[in-house]
């Protein structure tokens, strides 16, 4: 296993389109300032958040290169997600991260054929892992998205002899129980960063030191109060910054998660494009009233660098 640690933020970024759909990577350098500015310290580029699935290898790859070209200089440190349903395509894509300079590397399992056990999804990793020995792999544990039920601290069991640059798991599920065996494994030598943002102040209480989240892109601020809250002992500022997480997630999506946190970053003059089908951008009516809602709890105002 790796001594690789996250701390702090990391936004799980959008890919941005055209309006026809195509990619518009144009847009990569005013994302990654607006990460800057508002406190996020790694970008995760290309997972769930990033349509990874609704994206084309070569795509992928040019996302890549986008993105290192436009950090090159800067403090903003990137993770590439390179999980497929082609363990090929996963190899490829972990090959051009390392050769890019990427921290790390993190895969989810193939979600069409699903590993039956364990020991399968560990065989799935692995060879991902092995075509960049040099970087730290975190495993991507998001059953919603999956729909894997495989125990991912048996996963880190099985996994800490065969893969060797093992740094931990991205943990995107609302198990609290699963993430404190996680973060106990080998005596806590894996990195465990979290990724539901809704419930970071739970997993902070447990020891989270690091976060992986969608919803950073555009409330990074109420979520480094939350982080500062918490580490003076003050709960109930803690507490309110997590409401305000919870209040802002279910507005966007009462409305459809993908289309509504893009909307938002037009919003906020980071203009990401629409999502590409199946997943459907918020019409006029949607983002007008979308808008209003955010402004009346005072979302806004929350967000400011």
């Amino acid at each position: 296993m790796t001594n690789h640690r996250i701390q702090g933020l990391v936004a799980a970024t959008h890919t941005p389109f055209h309006a026809d759909g195509s990619l518009n990577l144009s847009v990569v350098e005013k994302q990654a300032a607006h990460l800057q500015n508002t406190g996020v310290s790694h970008a995760f580029i290309g997972g769930t958040t990033g349509e990874c699935s609704s994206l084309m290898l070569e795509e992928r790859r040019a996302l890549a290169v986008r993105w290192f070209e436009v950090t090159r200089d800067s403090a903003l440190k990137v993770i590439v997600h390179v999980g497929s349903n082609c363990l090929a395509d996963s190899r490829i894509l972990t090959a051009q991260a390392q050769e890019l300079g990427a921290v790390a590397v993190s895969a989810f399992a193939p979600c069409y054929f699903k590993p039956n056990s364990v020991a399968t999804l560990v065989d799935s990793m692995a060879q991902i892992a092995s075509a960049a020995p040099e970087l730290p792999f975190y495993y991507y544990e998001i059953p919603t998205m999956t729909g894997i039920a495989l125990s991912p601290s048996e996963f880190l069991a099985q996994a800490a002899n065969r893969i060797p640059n093992l740094a931990g798991i991205k943990f995107t599920s609302s198990n609290l129980m699963e993430y404190q065996l996680c973060r106990n494994s080998h005596d806590g030598g894996f990195d465990i960063p979290f990724g539901f943002d809704e419930m970071m102040l739970g997993a902070l209480a447990l020891g989270a030191t690091g976060a992986v989240g969608s919803s950073f892109n555009f409330a990074a601020p109420i979520y480094n109060r939350l982080i500062t809250a918490h580490q003076r002992g003050d709960l109930v500022a803690a507490r309110d910054e997590q409401m305000r997480s919870v209040r802002t997630i279910q507005k966007l999506a009462a409305r459809g998660y993908m289309g509504a946190a893009k909307t938002v970053m037009k919003m906020l003059g980071v203009d990401v494009g629409p999502p590409r089908l199946p997943t459907v951008a918020l019409d006029s009516n949607q983002t007008d009233a979308l808008r209003s809602e955010l402004e009346a709890m005072g979302f806004f105002e929350w967000v400011k660098p």
